[in-house]
């Protein structure tokens, strides 16, 4: 499995950005595509996670009302987002695209995000 984040950068406070995680390889049992989140000298914390049909989806209480996760797929790829609205600089972190599949979990290389006052 092949993660590839983009998206990620400089914003203001207030200000949006919409993360992009392209899944490919053998994808054919991924059930779940995840965001997490690490601040600097910080825990690494999920912030939204969607199944690939993308019948159930999970926002964390810290940006529920201002993120929103989604997905597409095709044959060879799937693909979720991360709409990030209302930025907060405590928003500032590196992003990672995760999939768990049997009993491994895969990483994104991390995008970061920064939100400035």
């Amino acid at each position: 499995v092949q993660l590839v984040e983009s998206g990620g950068g400089l914003v203001q406070v207030g200000g949006s950005l919409r993360l992009s995680c392209v899944a490919s390889g053998a994808i054919s049992g991924v059930n779940t595509m995840a965001w997490y989140r690490q601040a600097p000298r910080k825990q690494a914390e999920l912030v939204a996670s969607i199944s690939t049909t993308g019948d159930r989806a999970s926002i964390e209480d810290s940006v529920k009302g201002r993120f929103t996760i989604s997905i597409s797929r095709d044959n060879a790829k799937n693909t979720v987002f991360l709409q990030m609205n209302m930025l907060k600089s405590e928003d500032t972190a590196v992003y990672y695209c995760n999939v768990p599949l049997r009993d491994q979990m895969y990483w994104g290389q991390g995008t970061q995000v920064t939100v400035s006052s």
